[in-house]
This record gives C-alpha cells, sequence and structure tokens, in this order.
C-alpha cells in the first residue's frame, strides 16, 4: 500500500500528513511535487493543506491547474480514494471533483479552533471507522472555507448521502453558532457521487495524537487503509 502527498507551492501540512501515515500508521507514503504527471504507482492520495500559491485568484484555483491533476482525476475515475484536506478541498472543488466551491468566511477572518463534527454517513472509504451521527473534535485553520453550492446541488449532496460532516454543537444540534465560517447546511465535508473522493475543511491530520488533544481524525485515515486493503 503507497499513499502520495501532493505539494504545491505554498503548502504546508504535507510533512503533518506524511508523519500521520509514516510514524503513526505505519503506511508507505511518499512526497509528490505538482509537476509530476503518473501517479498510478498509488493506491491513494492526500491533497493537503496550506496556501497553495498565495490563494491568488481564489484559493485552490492555480493549482487546480497544474499537471498533476489530471493524474488525480485519472485516478479517482478508477475509483481510488482521494482526499482534499483544507486548501485540498478547495483545489479539489476547483478542479471539479467535487461539487460547490469554498469562499471567505462569514466572519472575513482566518479562523483556527477545535471544532465539532457530525459523521453524517458512514458509507464511504473515509467513514467506516464511525458510528452514524458520532460527534467528533477536528480542528479547522482556514479563511476560506465557507462551503456555497446551488440549491439543487445541495438537494443532490443530501439526497445521494455525500454529506460526510457537518459542524454542530456539543448536543450534536446543527446550529448557527456552531457554523464557524458560514457555510451552507452547516457543511464541513462532502463525498464525490462515487463516495470515494473526500473534501474537508478540517484537518484530520491534527486531530490524529493524544498529544494534540484529539485522536479523532485518525480514524479518517484508518478507513481509508481500511478501504485500500480490501480494494
Amino acid at each position: 500500500m503507497s499513499i502520495g502527498i501532493v505539494q504545491f507551492g505554498g503548502s504546508n501540512c504535507d510533512l503533518d500528513v506524511l508523519h500521520v501515515l509514516k510514524d503513526v500508521l505505519g503506511v508507505d507514503a511518499e512526497l509528490v511535487w505538482y509537476k509530476e504527471e503518473d501517479l498510478s504507482r498509488f493506491d491513494g492520495i492526500v491533497v493537503p493543506g496550506g496556501f497553495s500559491y498565495g490563494d491568488y485568484l481564489r484559493a485552490g484555483a492555480i493549482a487546480a491547474r497544474t499537471p498533476v491533476m489530471n493524474s488525480i482525476k485519472a485516478l479517482a475515475e478508477a475509483g481510488k480514494p482521494v482526499i482534499g484536506i483544507c486548501n485540498g478541498f478547495q483545489i479539489l472543488t476547483e478542479s471539479g471533483l467535487l461539487d460547490g466551491a469554498l469562499t471567505t468566511n462569514n466572519y472575513p477572518k482566518f479562523k483556527c479552533e477545535s471544532t465539532l463534527l457530525r459523521v453524517e454517513t458512514t458509507d464511504t472509504p473515509f467513514t467506516s471507522k464511525f458510528k452514524k451521527g458520532e460527534i467528533v473534535s477536528i480542528p479547522i485553520a482556514h479563511m476560506e472555507g465557507n462551503f456555497y453550492a446551488d440549491e439543487a446541488t445541495l438537494s443532490k449532496l443530501e439526497d445521494n448521502g455525500q454529506v460526510a460532516f457537518r459542524y454542530v454543537d456539543k448536543e450534536g444540534k446543527v446550529t448557527d453558532e456552531a457554523n464557524p465560517n458560514g457555510s451552507q447546511e452547516n457543511i464541513a465535508g462532502i463525498v464525490s457521487a462515487k463516495k470515494n473522493v473526500l473534501g474537508m475543511m478540517p484537518h484530520p491530520e491534527r486531530a490524529s495524537e493524544e498529544i494534540l488533544g484529539s485522536k479523532d481524525g485518525i480514524r479518517i485515515f484508518e478507513s481509508m487503509m481500511e478501504f485500500i486493503s480490501k480494494n
């Protein structure tokens, strides 16, 4: 099993993901520069967080048009799992691999804080280690994490079970107060129609060891590894 972690100019969470995969989970993982055009040797891909190309034009817009994205799209089409975290989520929406867009937070400032998420589905390669409705703690760190989609797209995401995580309060209720960025329907993460591509604004790699205050995020990577081992 081998996982590729894609690096763009301005990525800054790539080494965190590498640490979790290699040192915590013992998985073979490798950093991949954005100019690579053949990722077929990998069983899965992580597009990590950061500020690729300084978030110029729009967050993720430039990275989504780099050579490596064609290979990521090919892997996704072949059914291999792809995770986009924070800036990675933005890149996946900009590239068309996921629906919607990530816009400026309703309070237009960078926010870095712990958030509570409700697991909306366990029927994905990334959430099988959770229980549906479970509340988990995973931090955010972004200024453009406000998920937007038109009404038809929102309905499709809901009807198809493509909403993976939602911001909630400690009782598991969807409230405005629990929403850190103004995302529609408190959406924190979604999957593709085939459910093998996940985009989420919270950072699971920052919640993968007890010393960080939460290990809830490690189960996203564990779910992904289990999926790969069975397919």
